[in-house]
């Protein structure tokens, strides 16, 4: 392994390449990324990246967003069968009828969607910046959010709203179960539960802490003394334990499983070191978006990245 993390290493500085790595990411993957975040944080640094290639260890839709931001630069994905569950779950023919039927609405998608239906969009959001960003909006305002039905309704929740939430959901966060979780609660007395947004309802209404993977990591960072129980996919772990490594970590099993069972994505897991390395080298499998598409997905991207900038986020 030490000699295939050089060789990439040295195929990024041949090629002014810059590795981009998403928390649910192999640890491998992870540790040799020259920048690792949530979906908001990578395409923040996608826009302002300087170098010629941008490899995305992530899944489909992250590399879309990237070649959609920067269509001059040739982005990556090391297995571009990498896809999204939730992405997929909201098709874009079926959206645009969706919108179509609700004439007058202002259209919020979750940065989890394909290009296609980003093009539909006014403005995308991530789990970090769902919450403002609906709130910067009139409270009457009506808006059509999609496609993930949990974030949804939490942001509708926690912000008394009542946005039009399109029915999709990622198949990992679904996963969770609220029983399986108070069952682990009861053998960690005392435990910090965190939990993404893309869960359930009954999983979120037994969390201490809901929010985006970066939220959950400063949380811990903030407080390493605490012992966690934590219910998001499990590559978030390795920063976890590489931030803080003498704080517990217990990871909430998926429905079916026990406490030792983590729940992982297996798109997520696709990317490997060996698939870094021959990407790197052969420049492919490379990201393309249709230009069209492209010219309009990239102005609700775009709008996203100028709010979070004024908003500090």
């Amino acid at each position: 392994m030490e000699n295939l993390t050089q060789a990439i290493a040295q195929l990024k500085q041949e090629k002014n390449a810059v590795i981009l790595g998403h928390y649910y990411q192999r640890g491998e993957i992870q540790d040799i990324a020259d920048f690792v975040g949530d979906s908001l944080a990578l395409a923040q640094w996608a826009a302002r990246t300087e170098a010629d290639v941008i490899v995305m260890c992530g899944v489909h839709f992250m590399g879309e967003t990237a070649k959609i931001l920067c269509p001059e630069k040739k982005v990556l994905v090391p297995d571009l069968k990498a896809g999204c569950s939730l992405a997929d779950s909201c098709p874009a023919d079926r959206f645009e009828q969706f919108v179509k039927e609700h004439p007058g609405y202002t259209v919020i998608s979750y940065v989890n969607t394909t290009a296609a239906v980003k093009a539909l969009t006014d403005v995308v959001v991530t789990s970090t910046n769902a919450k403002a960003i609906v709130e910067s909006f009139p409270k009457d305002e009506k808006i059509i959010f999609g496609p993930d039905r949990n974030l949804g309704s939490y942001i509708n929740a926690v912000t008394g709203r009542n946005m039009l939430v399109w029915d999709g959901a990622c198949h990992v966060h679904e996963r969770f179960s609220a029983g399986k979780l108070a069952e682990l609660k009861r053998l960690h007395p005392g435990a910090i539960t965190l939990a993404h947004p893309e869960c359930p309802k009954a999983v979120l209404a037994l969390a201490d802490v809901v929010g985006s993977t970066a939220a959950l990591l400063k949380q811990a960072v903030a407080h390493p003394e605490k012992t966690y129980i934590v219910a998001t996919e499990a590559g978030i772990l390795h920063e976890m334990h590489k931030r803080c490594p003498q704080t517990t970590f217990v990871p909430a099993p998926p429905s079916g499983g026990t406490c030792g069972d983590c729940n992982e994505c297996k798109d997520m897991r696709l990317n490997t070191l060996e698939k870094l390395y021959d990407c790197l080298r052969t420049e492919s499998p490379e990201v393309q978006v249709d230009p069209d598409i492209a010219e309009r997905a990239v102005r609700p991207i775009r709008r996203m990245l100028e709010i979070s900038a004024r908003l500090g986020l």
